[in-house]
């Protein structure tokens, strides 16, 4: 696809009202939280606590590769460029624990342990810490091994330095798939998270679990040596483990997980000036409608002619990651899009929801064609699932 024909912008840039939203040429948005290299605000994502000259040292090798801001005490920041000085670990760390999504200690896992302690919350919201000795023996994946990322980051500080990753999570430690980390890794939205502990603990004690992820998004085969048992939803267990992966709603029970894979791509058109709310509220029926999950949705497409509209900005900014708007010549080559003779005098094309949902998706056909209401419309295209196989 050229620079003229697609340019997008991340859904955490929100357009103001009448303001243009700035944009790059067109390319997909996908990577984890825990291993993007900045965080939200645009630092970068890992911090790296040096707490003596050695650890210093090999704070410093570690900078580069991790992209990390590194922190030291005064007496040795003062001679090391880029460092940042702290008088006092505890008042740094109550600053910097909910900024930064990924943070190494190198140094004692005791110093880690008390300075972390009082900002733990949850693991599905704690960063990932990682404790790295003075001699780069070991790095300890310290507190949110799955969700947080602090298991790969463990492998990954190991890697770069040789030392030995100990990662203690239960389902690591005998090979069994950590459901939490999975969907992480996969870039997937993740509901009722706390349904892991059930989840785990079944697998731990070797008691099977229901599983409903036909497209293999999630487990991509795998069942945890036929402990993961395929179940149709209208076989499930409400009162039991389970872990429910797809792009439809479904699975609503206290100890299903449910992840959902960003393969839902919405194509959204609206007559000037309608507001985000009457846009959100639109997408949202039709969902419900079709029994669509919202989670799902990995990026929403429009014309270019949009791309100055506040409320469909920052209705398509809260609805996906990725923000596409595509030009008039792009959705016109769409053969598989409906046409309509309104739509083609107001935008210099025949179709804008269809078309644009079909160009994010790469599909043959929709998945749900144009839904209108009096002025918004929305149309729903799938991407591939990675395996084909069926429960």
């Amino acid at each position: 696809m050229t620079a003229a024909a697609v340019s997008s912008v991340r859904a955490s840039v929100r357009a103001s009202a009448g303001a243009s939203v700035g944009a790059s040429t067109g390319a997909s948005v996908g990577a984890s939280a825990g291993a993007s290299a900045r965080s939200g605000d645009g630092h970068p994502a890992t911090a790296i606590y040096a707490l003596s000259e050695p650890g210093l040292a090999l704070a410093l090798r570690l900078r580069q590769d991790l992209e990390a801001e590194v922190f030291a005490p005064e007496r040795l920041a003062a001679g090391a460029p880029g460092v940042i000085a702290f008088s006092s670990l505890g008042r740094l760390v109550a600053e910097t624990f909910a900024r930064y999504p990924r943070q190494v200690f190198v140094g004692a896992v005791g110093i880690a342990v008390r300075a972390i302690a009082p900002h733990l919350a949850h693991k599905t919201t704690d960063p990932a810490v990682v404790v790295l000795d003075l001699a780069a023996r070991f790095a300890v994946s310290l507190v949110s091994g799955h969700a947080g990322g602090a298991n790969a980051l463990a492998l990954e500080v190991a890697r770069l330095t040789g030392a030995t990753p100990v990662i203690t999570t239960g389902t690591d430690a005998l090979g069994l798939p950590g459901v939490d980390a999975l969907a992480a890794a996969r870039g997937m939205a993740v509901a009722n998270a706390a349904a892991v502990k059930a989840v785990s603990a079944a697998l731990l004690e070797g008691r099977a679990v229901q599983c409903f992820d036909p497209e293999g998004w999630l487990l991509d085969g795998q069942d945890a040596g036929g402990l993961l048992v395929p179940t149709r939803p209208e076989d499930w267990d409400a009162h039991a483990p389970g872990v429910w992966c797809h792009w439809r709603a479904g699975g609503e029970h206290a100890q299903t997980f449910r992840a959902y894979p960003r393969c839902l791509c919405l194509g959204l058109g609206c007559r000037k000036g309608v507001p985000e709310g009457e846009i959100l509220a639109h997408v949202e029926q039709v969902f419900a409608q079709q029994g669509l999950a919202r989670q799902s949705i990995c990026a929403v497409g429009t014309a270019s002619i949009k791309r100055d509209d506040p409320g469909l900005c920052d209705a398509a900014a809260a609805l996906g990651p990725e923000v596409v708007f595509y030009e008039p010549e792009a959705l016109a080559r769409v053969e598989a899009a409906g046409r309509s003779e309104t739509v083609l005098r107001r935008t210099g094309t025949g179709s804008v929801c269809e078309a644009s949902a079909l160009l994010l998706s790469g599909a043959a056909e929709l998945l749900v064609q144009k839904v209108k209401s009096t002025r918004v419309t929305c149309a729903v295209a799938l991407k591939p699932a990675p395996s084909g196989g069926a429960q």
